[in-house]
């Protein structure tokens, strides 16, 4: 791939929507605010966008409201038609989203290009669903009624995505609530606006009506969204993002009884037990803590190896991670791009020195990089004690924490160490055992002998406190659906 010139860059970053999408309306903030969008493999200011007050939460809630009973009332092959049109244009502006992404986010544009992909699917995944919404009919066991099963959309709907898959969370939630006949209210993280302001003028060629799809980017997140989930017009909150924002969510949605659905943090681990291909377990750690350079829920933050085989796996993951060329996301080569701010990188470097203060090896990287930009070189560490802040604390870097094991008991108990249950990866050529340790894991999601778990067409979620409900397959659209019974007497 050729490195992108400046002045394409320039070309991309001024044609990206930059108001806010209230209403079938492209507007500035009611009181003209912005917020900066910034490079991060730079630093430096990429472009500013319109920053919604609460009073543009409201006009954005209102429009959804007064939507939705038209939009529900839209025959399911309509609204399908309008995700496959997205879908296509998605594909047709694949350089454009890609590029507008990796310039706000940092990812290398081969990583974006496939997110692009990824997020596309979401909305040809959920236009299938949508004529498939189905209820039922049978006999009270009395014989003396019948129940009718229907299924109707949950209402208007607030979404919250983070920013480390700035597409592909936004077509995770639109495509399932447009499906359902559901209208919404989408907050983009404020670190990376452009890509769903960008999706948002997709959605409005694709022919979504107005007021079905309402984009508000804030710097005052809680100011903004806190009256909308506690107005008692919004029926759905779905929302990605960390722990501790989900359970302050939680407790907001409370007030009124909304719907939720809650991807929160992860925990992941990743086992190597003894008979496992070596090879191909280092292939699927690169994917499970690679992808997205580490920046992930779904990432590995603990990855425990039979001691028997942790020296030759470490060293092969030492090499592979040493070889993985770091730079700017639109530069030619290159496989691991900045941490998405200063923040993030600082607090990548605060695991990493904490771990090897309480004992942790450092096989390679280690130290942050110098220069401008956020990044963080490709780290592989070995021994990671249990009291290091790295076996509780997800990472979010690339950063791979090394622990031995000795026995498959041991490990299933340090797997299952933590309060989170996203996702867990096991490699072992020992088919009973790969069932046994899959069934005994505490996560909603476990990949064997595979480094990527998350699909378009299956359920993507977690148990404990990584979160409530399901996305994808064919139980995501049922988050945006009520059943309703109507009792008839014969």
């Amino acid at each position: 791939m050729s490195p992108v010139s400046q002045e394409r860059e320039t070309q991309v970053i001024d044609a990206a929507p930059k108001q806010l999408y209230i209403n079938g309306q492209w507007r500035d903030a009611r009181d003209g605010r912005v917020l900066e969008v910034h490079d991060p493999s730079t630093g430096k200011v990429l472009c500013t966008v319109a920053n919604a007050s609460p009073e543009d939460g409201w006009d954005a809630l209102k429009a959804a409201q007064a939507a939705q009973g038209d939009f529900a009332a839209m025959p399911p092959r309509q609204r399908a038609n309008i995700l496959m049109r997205a879908f296509e244009l998605m594909h047709e502006r694949k350089d454009d989203l890609a590029l507008l992404m990796t310039l706000e986010m940092g990812k290398p544009l081969t990583d974006a290009a496939g997110e692009v992909v990824y997020a596309a699917e979401f909305f040809r995944h959920f236009a299938e669903e949508a004529t498939r919404i189905s209820g039922g009919y049978q006999d009270a066991p009395a014989g003396n009624a019948r129940f009718l099963i229907r299924k109707e959309p949950v209402g208007p709907s607030l979404l919250i995505t983070p920013w480390n898959f700035p597409l592909a969370m936004g077509t995770r939630k639109i495509g399932p609530a447009i499906a359902a006949g559901c209208t919404s209210v989408l907050k983009p993280a404020e670190l990376t606006p452009l890509s769903m302001l960008a999706l948002a003028k997709i959605l409005e060629d694709a022919g979504a009506p107005e007021g079905v799809v309402n984009i508000l980017v804030t710097s005052t997140s809680g100011k903004v969204m806190e009256p909308l989930i506690r107005s008692g017009i919004a029926r759905k909150l779905s929302f990605t993002g960390s722990t501790p924002v989900g359970k302050k969510l939680l407790e907001q949605c409370a007030d009124k009884v909304l719907r939720t659905s809650m991807e929160l943090g992860g925990n992941a681990a990743f086992v190597v037990f003894e008979d496992a291909d070596l090879d191909k377990a280092v292939d699927g750690a690169m994917q499970a803590k690679m992808r997205n350079s580490g920046e992930a829920c779904t990432a590995a933050n603990r990855i425990f190896v039979h001691r028997s085989v942790l020296q030759e796996f470490s060293e092969k993951l030492a090499q592979r991670m040493a070889e993985l060329k770091v730079g700017r996301g639109v530069d030619d080569g290159v496989q691991v791009g900045p941490m998405v701010d200063a923040s993030q990188r600082d607090k990548v470097k605060e695991l990493v020195d904490d771990a090897v203060g309480a004992g942790a090896d450092v096989v390679v990287g280690g130290e942050p990089a110098a220069g401008e930009g956020f990044f963080y070189p490709p780290t592989v560490l070995r021994n990671v004690p249990r009291q290091a802040r790295m076996w509780t604390e997800e990472i979010f870097g690339p950063v791979a924490p090394l622990t031995p094991f000795d026995t498959e008991a041991e490990v299933l108990e340090l797997v299952n160490d933590t309060e989170y249950g996203l996702v867990n990866y096991v490699y072992t050529n020992d088919l009973t055992r790969a069932l046994r340790v899959a069934e005994g894991i505490e996560s909603g999601m476990v990949g064997l002998n595979q480094g990527v778990v998350s699909n378009p067409a299956a359920p993507f979620g977690g148990v404990k406190e990584s979160g409530l409900g399901r996305e994808g397959g064919d139980t995501g659209i049922d988050e945006f659906l009520e059943t309703k019974y109507i009792g008839i007497a014969m």
